[in-house]
């Protein structure tokens, strides 16, 4: 694969079954959320929607957030953006139309009928954290995510009034976890599954009710539980293992407890999404002894059983530590499309750009093999 996106051809078919057909480059845009047909994206701290049909796609400016003057000005280069961690991290869309996001230190709203986010809840520990869940009932939830070398309490937050205020609902003791990485919504089991990190015992797997009021560990105690990155489909989750220090893996984890390589990374993978029955996750670059990728790679299978790289990008030479891993983010939210958003950082030639594929599928081939689609 060259150093720039490799893009799999109008007319070719690989092994995955996959096929994607390009339909742009946006620039400065980064994929945050679906909501059905619509996807939601920010450049810097202004929200536009874009929604996908028959007749193509038509853009719509949502909304902004007033940052910090420095922060105003550090988000129009793309360097000083890229260091200061700046713009819309997370995006949750709830059924009311209320839209809560995770912002550089703070937990912002937009309610239906305004044009500017209102800061609901500073974040004292950490900037921010990797993800916002919510459930269809419109509860809304995000869990601590900062360094916590010294192995502090950890709280899940949650809202009952749509993102209008916030408090926890859930504490980790001390020593238990180090931060938590992702909360991701199970339709077919009404639960929250909740992903922590980083060593040890503090790697796991939760799956909790929706009041919190039931909290189990279903996997723990090694760096192939660490994970950000879960999806969930009708008969198992899939989850990609998030580690520098081992071999990384896709697993299937099935309704029954049943646990399952299905494919091998080549690097620690913080992303997946879902386009119709096919599913995705992304490998970072993120270097060590174990993980010598210096690229970022996307991942694909059209039946969960069988995974391959579908594209992939040189990391750029900017330091890591100061302007970011090489990575391509997916977005969270339900994807009503056969469009598949991705937007790639730190990475040559598309930092910074959300890349945009209509995917379809080898149904026949599928159909007639021995696995068994999700």
């Amino acid at each position: 694969m060259s150093s720039a996106a490799v893009q799999l051809s109008n007319h070719s078919l690989g092994v995955s079954g996959l096929r994607l057909t390009p339909l742009g480059k946006y620039r400065g845009l980064r994929a945050l959320a679906w909501d059905g047909n619509d996807l939601y994206l920010s450049r810097g701290y202004e929200l536009v929607k874009a929604r996908f049909g028959e007749s193509g796609m038509m853009w719509e400016r949502q909304a902004r957030f007033c940052p910090s003057w420095w922060r105003d000005l550090s988000v129009r280069f793309r360097l000083p953006c890229r260091l200061a961690r700046d713009g819309f991290h997370a995006l949750a869309v709830l059924p009311s139309g209320d839209l809560i996001a995770a912002l550089p230190g703070a937990i912002a709203r937009l309610a239906p009928g305004e044009n500017e986010f209102s800061v609901r809840h500073r974040i004292l520990r950490g900037t921010r954290p990797l993800h916002i869940v919510s459930t269809p009932s419109g509860m809304v939830f995000w869990g601590e995510y900062f360094d916590n070398g010294s192995r502090d309490e950890v709280h899940i937050y949650g809202s009952m009034d749509r993102g209008a205020n916030w408090e926890p609902v859930y504490t980790f003791p001390e020593r238990q976890v180090r931060h938590v990485h992702n909360l991701v919504y199970d339709q077919w089991d009404d639960c929250i599954w909740i992903l922590t990190g980083d060593d040890g015992e503090e790697c796991r797997i939760l799956r909790a009710s929706c009041d919190f009021k039931n909290v189990d560990v279903l996997l723990r105690g090694n760096q192939q539980a660490r994970a950000v990155a879960l999806l969930v489909t009708k008969n198992a989750l899939y989850f990609s293992s998030d580690t520098p220090l081992e071999r990384n893996h896709i697993y299937r984890f099935d309704r029954r407890g049943g646990l399952t390589v299905v494919g091998d990374l080549s690097s620690s993978s913080i992303s997946g999404c879902k386009v119709g029955q096919s599913t995705w996750f992304s490998g970072m670059a993120e270097p060590s002894e174990v993980n010598e990728e210096n690229c970022v790679t996307l991942y694909g299978s059209a039946n969960g059983a069988q995974w391959n790289p579908c594209a992939q990008w040189k990391k750029d030479f900017w330091p890591m530590r100061l302007f970011q891993y090489g990575n391509a983010f997916l977005p969270d939210g339900e994807n009503a499309t056969d469009v598949l958003a991705v937007t790639t950082l730190g990475v040559n030639h598309d930092d910074l750009t959300t890349t945009c594929w209509r995917v379809s599928v080898d149904e026949w081939r599928f159909r007639n093999a021995d696995v068994c689609l999700d």
